[in-house]
């Protein structure tokens, strides 16, 4: 394979020259695509700290409205639930029996 590699290199002076350049152009162009990656990198970053905030403070506002929903639910059900009770009690207490509509007695 070496061999090979000094042979081709021998008789072609200008494949290494090109081959390095190639090389060369696939290193530049991966460190600027590296460079460009790490560019919008931080303009999303600053993008979502500007317009969201940080994660912290986003978690710690859902943890302050959630308290805050939690609360609001709780005064009603305390207002409401004795005379939710009261007449759940009354369905259970007034029954009239009657005969279903459906039901043929056989003789």
């Amino acid at each position: 394979n070496n061999v090979f590699k000094g042979v081709i290199l021998f008789v072609f002076p200008s494949f290494s020259g090109k081959a390095r350049r190639l090389k060369q152009a696939k290193d530049e162009a991966t460190e600027e695509i590296e460079k460009y990656r790490q560019e919008r990198d931080r303009q999303f970053k600053e993008f979502e700290a500007k317009h969201m905030g940080s994660r912290e403070g986003v978690a710690a506002k859902i943890d302050a409205d959630t308290r805050v929903k939690l609360a609001d639910m709780d005064r009603a059900v305390g207002s409401r639930k004795e005379p939710v009770i009261q007449e759940i009690l009354q369905y259970v207490y007034n029954i009239t029996p009657e005969i279903h509509k459906n039901f043929h007695h056989k003789k």
